[in-house]
């Protein structure tokens, strides 16, 4: 591999990330890529590498934001999903868990031959995004996963590699 070679994870590496994140077995399958439009927020995390070119995505619809989140946290499910189904943004406390959870996320990155990748920046649901970013959304290189946190519930994660 090429020191610019960057590898999309897997479908088991996501579901183990996130399980240990959470502290329970989530459970993944495929899913429908993740797109923000007025009426579904989306997170969106961007990485990059230390030149600081944006070298991968994790977008995450409001559900999965709250959940995994929530799990992260220890938060009761019951107000957890107040904010997805009733205020339809997360609370400051959610916005920061949700912080560590995409922070940790770019492990998944990070594998041996491929430039090293950090959070840059969290787009919280209901945030503008930026354009550029908003324009490697689409890409085709991705993983689009829906994803159920135990005693939370279902949501839908992409990895992008743009």
């Amino acid at each position: 591999m090429s020191a610019d070679t960057r590898v999309l994870p897997t479908s088991k590496d996501a579901k183990d990330m996130l399980s240990g994140l959470v502290g329970k077995p989530v459970a993944v399958a495929p899913g429908a890529p993740v797109t923000p439009t007025e009426r579904s927020p989306v997170s969106v995390a961007v990485y990059v590498d230390p030149q600081l070119n944006v070298n991968a995505l994790c977008v995450m619809d409001l559900a999965l934001s709250a959940w995994t989140a929530g799990a992260l946290a220890m938060l009761p499910p019951g107000g957890v999903q107040d904010a997805v189904e009733e205020d339809g943004e997360l609370s400051s406390m959610l916005t920061e868990a949700l912080y560590e959870v995409v922070n940790v996320v770019s492990a998944l990155f990070n594998v041996p031959g491929a430039p090293h990748s950090k959070l840059h920046k969290l787009f919280a649901p209901g945030d503008d995004i930026d354009g550029d970013i908003a324009g490697m959304l689409a890409a085709f290189n991705r993983l689009d996963l829906q994803v159920e946190v135990p005693g939370y519930g279902k949501g839908n994660l992409s990895l992008v590699i743009p």
